[in-house]
């Protein structure tokens, strides 16, 4: 996979990579037709997102006789890295270990999951400090008044 600046991918390009990691490669018809399942795009809008994708990088198009095949250029695990790592970027650090809280709670794990989750803890553990600081500026948060 290539290395590249780190690119934003919206909600609805994701769906289209979520298409592309699964088949490895696939041209624009075999995206047209999960996607037409799932969201009741018509051809033309996915083909929209496809194009945008090609043209920030993320996906390489190659010309096959009178169509494209289209494959990743970054891994399905590199994209949610990079899509965690900005999130985590966007909020205060007071906050990561309840919002991380809350993801877990809202999520369905496996037993292999939460054995994996709890190993990273311990770990963690290790390592942790007393006391989170503040990544913000004034008036971003109200941490002076919060913990």
């Amino acid at each position: 996979m290539v290395t590249r600046e780190k690119v934003e991918m919206t909600a609805s390009e994701r769906e289209v990579m979520r298409v592309v990691w699964t088949l490895g490669n696939a041209t624009s018809k075999d995206i047209v037709d999960v996607l037409e399942r799932k969201r009741d795009w018509k051809p033309a809008t996915a083909k929209t997102f496809i194009g945008r994708l090609v043209k920030k990088g993320i996906l390489f198009a190659e010309p096959h006789g009178n169509k494209y095949i289209y494959t990743a250029a970054i891994s399905e695990e590199d994209s949610v890295k990079t899509a965690a790592e900005r999130f985590f970027e966007q909020i205060c650090h007071k906050q990561a270990g309840k919002t991380i809280a809350d993801m877990l709670a809202g999520a369905t794990l496996s037993h292999q999951d939460v054995e994996l989750l709890q190993s990273v803890l311990d770990d963690k553990k290790k390592h942790s400090v007393d006391k989170v600081a503040c990544n913000c500026v004034p008036g971003q948060c109200n941490c002076s008044t919060q913990r």
